[in-house]
């Protein structure tokens, strides 16, 4: 090979990733292909380089589509986890959690807990956790996806709607309890956890401990139905402790 012609190799090397929409490779041919000359790479361990370059781009972009299609409501991130702040979570809680067992175990987990103890910040960190596994999530606040869900019903989508939402690995279910609900709400959440049970995981946050939801439903046969669905078989997280979110607060001010 002539000398302009190796001068040509990252021009036609950036040329080509592009061509074949290897976009990691893309983005750092120039950087590794300088190190590699640098450092005298053998040409295998330049291949391993590069796609491994090709491999964290597609992974970061599949965690960006994941997390834009979850609609989470804020940012978090289990790195952002205080643990300073005494909410009844243990590091080892917290590792077993973080670890995604129940997911992989298709089980619900359920975060009960006092207003601004952190039950949201929790479940959408999962979420997030989730999504940079390449695990598809879905996060609802449950009144407002009731809503939607009466939207849809008016506008003949329903059923398309409940469809979709069944097919997502992991359902985060935001503020369940906030208020008792009707006999036709229950068919909805009925509807939705029956096709989904030991199918997919479901994050349930709550400040009702868990005993007491079977309370917030008209039919107690429905009531015992979803409670069955949502808590078997199911993992705990009690958060304790005050406010989180204004200790925040206090911080900023």
């Amino acid at each position: 090979m002539t000398r302009t012609q190796t001068s040509n190799l990252p021009t036609d090397l950036a040329r080509l990733t592009h061509e074949l929409r290897l976009f990691g490779i893309h983005g750092g041919i120039e950087r590794r292909s300088q190190e590699a000359l640098s450092e005298s790479h053998h040409p295998l361990e330049y291949l391993r380089l590069v796609l491994e370059d090709e491999k964290l781009f597609r992974q970061e972009r599949t965690s960006k589509m994941l997390a834009t299609r979850a609609k989470f409501r804020s940012q978090a991130e289990l790195e952002d986890w205080d643990h300073a702040h005494e909410r009844g979570l243990s590091k080892p809680q917290f590792k077993e959690v973080a670890s995604l067992a129940f997911h992989h175990n298709r089980e619900s987990l359920l975060i009960v807990g006092q207003t601004g103890t952190g039950k949201t910040h929790l479940a959408i960190a999962l979420g997030k956790r989730l999504c940079r596994d390449g695990i598809g999530v879905g996060f609802y606040s449950v009144n407002l996806f009731l809503e939607e869900c009466q939207a849809e019903r008016i506008a003949g989508r329903y059923l398309n709607f409940i469809r979709r939402i069944k097919q997502v690995p992991v359902l985060i279910l935001d503020d369940f309890g906030l208020r008792n609900y009707t006999h036709e709400e229950a068919n909805v959440m009925i509807d939705l956890l029956e096709e989904r049970y030991r199918k997919g995981s479901v994050i349930v946050t709550s400040q009702v401990d868990p005993k007491g939801w079977s309370k917030l439903f008209e039919d107690p046969v429905i009531a015992d139905a979803i409670v069955d669905r949502l808590t078997k078989p199911s993992r705990h997280v009690i958060l304790k402790g005050g406010s989180y979110r204004e200790k925040l607060k206090q911080k900023t001010n």
